[in-house]
């Protein structure tokens, strides 16, 4: 399966999660914040009022051009408390190796309407293709604003969850996914945790460094902003930096 952070799709002919298998029916996709865990409203009121160029300066362009793609933020509750679920691409990729990203990718036309159900359905299909994430124990409760991907040319939906009946998730493809893990909301607000990254090219951005991993590019961008909106930012020190190599 192929990221956000590549072109092309990981839908196809190669099947998901079962080696051929179809994904567990997906009845409704209806967004609902019903029944949500009440730490869970500050980031449903930010989805719901939060403005594309809030979250990122890479917008969709106006002509419509770019590839219609969706990355699921699934937000569970585990031993420490609330968490996410983020998964790490192999190092032996030949871009973005090691990077720690969000379940998603490109549209099928199976997933419906890109303008209203097609980016619900293709985040769930997505992380049960690179997860085996069951999608019947997710409850999907918001979607942001389309964001952009100049690199690959994706338009990204990123679409909320709540992980309302947890299951096992893994790597399914062990070329593509080093690993799946989930990170405690609590790290990623955690000041020490906190750094912003510095490409050759002279880009910066938020990161974190969580779960032996170093989040960065789109996948923190959007974290920063999430948490920033729901009130859960705590100040960090943008002053401490990490170096990308011209690879990343």
């Amino acid at each position: 399966m192929k990221h956000v952070s590549e072109i092309g799709s990981g839908y196809g002919e190669q099947g998901g999660a079962g080696g051929g298998e179809r994904a567990p029916a997906v009845p409704d996709v209806t967004l609902r914040t019903d029944g949500l865990p009440g730490w869970l409203d500050p980031v449903a009121r930010a989805a719901a009022t939060v403005r594309g160029e809030q979250l990122s300066r890479f917008l969709p362009p106006k002509d419509g051009a770019g590839r219609q793609s969706a990355v699921l933020i699934l937000f569970g509750e585990g031993e420490r408390g609330p968490e996410l679920l983020l998964m790490e691409r192999s190092g032996q990729l030949r871009s973005h190796a090691g990077q720690p990203s969000f379940p998603g990718g490109a549209l099928d036309p199976e997933d419906g309407d890109p303008r209203t159900e097609g980016p619900l359905r293709a985040a769930l299909r997505e992380a049960w293709e690179e997860t085996g994430l069951d999608p019947r124990g997710v409850q999907l409760f918001g979607v942001l604003p389309k964001l952009y991907i100049p690199v690959s040319g994706f338009v990204v939906t990123p679409v909320l969850g709540w992980w309302r009946v947890p299951t096992p998730v893994a790597a399914v493809d062990p070329a593509e996914t080093a690993r799946v893990f989930t990170v405690p909301v609590a790290d990623l607000t955690d000041p020490a945790n906190r750094a912003t990254t510095v490409h050759p090219s002279g880009h910066q951005g938020p990161a974190f460094l969580v779960e032996s991993a170093l989040v960065w590019g789109f996948t923190a961008g959007v974290i920063d902003r999430l948490l920033h909106f729901a009130g859960w930012e705590r100040p960090w020190d943008r002053a401490k930096t990490v170096p990308l190599d011209w690879r990343a």
